[in-house]
């Protein structure tokens, strides 16, 4: 387990700010429109609405009893799964799977890649922060650093890796040249997934209904803004952050530079679980039920939508969406240009 947490200057806000922080978002989030008032069918948007079946996929890839976190590299594809419980390296040129590294318990909280390596949050009896060399395919090292939660997430900056270790909002810091912590740095409670973009580490509060930007190079938390109800997973894409509200089914769209929302998309989709991704100027969120959506990002329109079994995890990489059927244990290959002209 962790130490204490300890604080410097520039890792925190000081208490009356925070405290201000949370009380403003909170005000806000209260006055946000519910998912029933919305009036949008569930699930989903009814009028753009085709099957999921429809989609062909180019490549579909058993990968285990369930298939859960996608991450795309420049040269592979990697998914995590259960039965059993490891990383699986695919070889986008033949969709084959080409590594099984196998993980002492559940890779439950994302995967990321940096500093040549692919970091996979453990849960289970024995939480724990394995680190793959991506060379060899092979685990490197196993920190003593545990996910705060599943449904969380890791992400790399340009010195650091960085995953939420506690409830209470711990956002660690990690020196990959040392494999220890850092740096902790205090954030809203309940926050637990991190996307690094342009310079900034942005995490959801999915129990505060705040998006946080924490400064990468200092540490320094900028700001905290409301966003859609519980937001959860999130990507950064065409100069915006995306987060998936899964407690009013909307997709929000905030600028990077001013920090302001600029659009709530009524995507229709609320509930838990789920991902989003971001490729071929749109995003493309995933639930159980509606496997996909196409959020036009020029108009912030909802394009199309695939009703059906499967989705839970996708990455865009390789001019295609790799989504996983988690239920089933697949991973599905789909070229983008299919889905643009469905």
């Amino acid at each position: 387990m962790l130490a204490a947490m300890t604080h410097t200057p520039s890792s925190s806000l000081n208490v009356p700010t925070f405290l201000l922080v949370l009380l403003a978002s909170t005000t806000v989030v209260v006055s946000q429109t519910s998912s029933a008032e919305w009036k949008v069918p569930k699930p989903g948007v009814k009028e753009v609405q085709v099957p999921f079946a429809s989609i062909k996929p180019t490549a579909t890839i058993k990968v285990g009893g369930t298939a859960d976190w996608v991450l795309v590299t420049d040269n592979a594809v990697w998914v995590a799964s259960t039965k059993p419980n490891a990383v699986l390296r695919i070889d986008p040129a033949t969709n084959s799977i080409v590594a099984t590294v196998k993980v002492s318990g559940d890779a439950c909280s994302g995967l990321a890649s940096g500093f040549g390596s692919i970091w996979v949050p453990i849960c289970g009896e024995k939480p724990e922060l394995v680190r793959i060399d991506d060379a060899k395919n092979a685990i490197s090292a196993t920190l003593s650093v545990v996910p705060a939660a599943p449904e969380g997430g890791i992400a790399t900056s340009e010195d650091s890796v960085w995953m939420v270790t506690d409830k209470n909002g711990t956002l660690n810091r990690i020196d990959p040249s040392t494999n220890s912590v850092r740096q902790r740095i205090s954030i809203p409670p309940g926050s637990y997934n991190p996307v690094f973009s342009n310079g900034i580490v942005w995490i959801t509060g999915v129990e505060s209904s705040v998006l946080t930007a924490v400064d990468a190079d200092s540490g320094k938390v900028l700001e905290s803004m409301a966003v859609g109800l519980k937001p959860r997973f999130l990507a950064a894409g065409g100069g915006s952050i995306w987060t998936l509200n899964q407690g009013d089914g909307t997709v929000s769209r905030v600028d990077e530079r001013n920090r302001k929302v600029t659009a709530k998309i009524r995507v229709g989709i609320p509930g838990a679980g789920g991902d989003i991704g971001y490729g071929g100027e749109s995003v493309w969120p995933t639930v159980f039920g509606v496997p996909l959506t196409r959020v036009d990002a020029s108009t912030n329109k909802v394009i199309r939508q695939w009703v059906g079994e499967g989705g839970d995890s996708l990455r865009v990489g390789f001019d295609s969406i790799w989504i996983t059927d988690y239920k089933r244990g697949l991973l599905e290959r789909i070229p983008i240009q299919q889905l643009l002209t469905q």
